[in-house]
């Protein structure tokens, strides 16, 4: 590893700020995006941990005001608009600090797009341009085309250390030819700290029980990059996402298969639904399952873009049953034990679901042809016998959390520029 004089005579007892060491923060920053938010909270914590509340942040965004619903600018903290074609900025970044951190989850896969991928390899690049240490932190690797396959053997070797938050991942890489040191721990949103309940869920009746559905809008994927396009399909120009009338069809049915199994779940188990939305994204969506369901008042959308992080980890931890196919509300969700199963897109939750020793009882795919049917019996076992999930869940947390407490250390060794 590359040590740092700036890291290695860093007295946190000291208040010079400008001899603080000055650490980048490259993730899915700004997005409203509830595992993202999860996770930069607890890594801003972490390097706090390791370096003193005097060390320098910086922290990109595509999104800058989305990103000041969570993330205030301080002394120590700075957050920096970066344009769509973000290259040049980039480069300039990550030569004015000290160290660069990968932060985001999902960081060696191009299932949701090639060009947030693109960004962490390039961030990687230039921070090997010039002699930065770079260090990808508790990050997952997945399907990757033959292209990427070929740039992230390239580029992510020239990491100085790769974090992955299960073995899986280290695996993957591995495969591909990476040859920078490699560590696995956990994802470090699992000792997230969470909100109470309270006003949250005051518009459902006391006397019934809550089910979680985290639901994602598989065929908005991937998101693609265009000199133009629909004005509804534009996340930020020039990123599109995918669009076709085949794909309007697929979501629909989608929206009614989930709004069937809400139904079933308020006219068999007398559960209300919370219809949770990790990412403003998936709004869409949920206001489709809600249009579809017969029994609407027994149902709400939770956002993202409404309940901050810490909120709506209360809300995931207080379920009674969890159908996700989103990845943090399983993660955040662990410490309580929710019972829950998984309509999975990518690899992340497949992955997470092995490790729980889950895999495959609970998890299903998403274009399984008997998905449906799989998750109705699943729903009906768990609900008449919750403490076998639950047994489950809490070896499984046990495991992933002990795991999880080794990031700091591994990221106070990197930072004080250690081996």
């Amino acid at each position: 590893m590359l040590p740092i004089k700036k890291a290695e005579s860093y007295n946190p007892g000291h208040n010079n700020n400008n001899n603080s060491p000055r650490v980048l923060l490259v993730g899915y920053n700004g997005a409203n995006n509830t595992g993202s938010e999860s996770r930069l909270l607890s890594i801003i914590q972490d390097i706090r941990w390791a370096l003193g509340p005097e060390v320098r942040l910086t922290i990109p965004t595509l999104n800058e005001e989305k990103l000041k619903r969570y993330v205030q600018k301080e002394k120590n903290l700075k957050i920096v608009p970066l344009p769509s074609i973000y290259f040049l900025s980039l480069r300039k970044l990550v030569k004015n600090h000290d160290f660069i951190l990968l932060i985001e989850g999902s960081c060696y896969m191009d299932t949701w797009t090639s060009a947030l991928l693109w960004a962490f390899l390039w961030a990687t690049r230039c921070a090997h341009t010039f002699k930065k240490p770079c260090l990808a932190y508790a990050v997952d690797a997945g399907d990757l085309s033959p292209l990427n396959k070929f740039l992230v053997k390239k580029e992510a070797s020239k990491s100085n250390l790769i974090i992955t938050r299960n073995y899986k991942s280290a695996e993957i890489l591995k495969s591909v030819g990476v040859t920078a040191p490699i560590k696995v721990t956990a994802d470090c949103a699992l000792n997230f700290e969470s909100h109470t309940l309270n006003g949250i869920v005051e518009h459902f009746s006391p006397h019934r029980g809550l089910a979680g559905m985290a639901v994602v809008n598989f065929y908005l994927w991937p998101v693609v990059l265009r000199p133009f396009g629909k004005k509804k399909d534009e996340y930020k120009w020039p990123y599109y996402f995918s669009h076709s009338k085949k794909r309007e069809k697929l979501e629909k049915k989608l929206a009614r298969s989930w709004a069937k199994q809400a139904d079933r779940l308020v006219d068999i188990h007398h559960k209300n639904i919370a219809l949770i939305c990790m990412e403003d994204l998936d709004e869409g969506l949920a206001h489709q399952v809600l249009s579809y369901m017969k029994n609407k008042e027994n149902a709400q959308i939770f956002s993202s873009k409404d309940l901050n992080a810490s909120k709506m980890t209360g809300l995931l931890q207080n379920l009674d049953i969890l159908i996700t196919s989103r990845y943090h509300a399983s993660i955040l969700s662990l410490s309580h034990q929710v019972p829950q199963i998984a309509i999975g897109h990518d690899r992340r939750l497949e992955i997470l679901y092995e490790e729980l020793k889950m895999y495959p009882d609970y998890f299903f795919k998403y274009d399984d042809p008997d998905l449906w049917e799989k998750v109705e019996n699943k729903v009906d076992e768990i609900l008449e016998n919750p403490a076998k999930t639950q047994r489950l869940l809490e070896s499984g947390f046990e495991n992933q959390y002990s795991r999880s407490l080794q990031n700091r250390s591994l990221l106070k060794s990197f930072l004080k520029g250690g081996k």
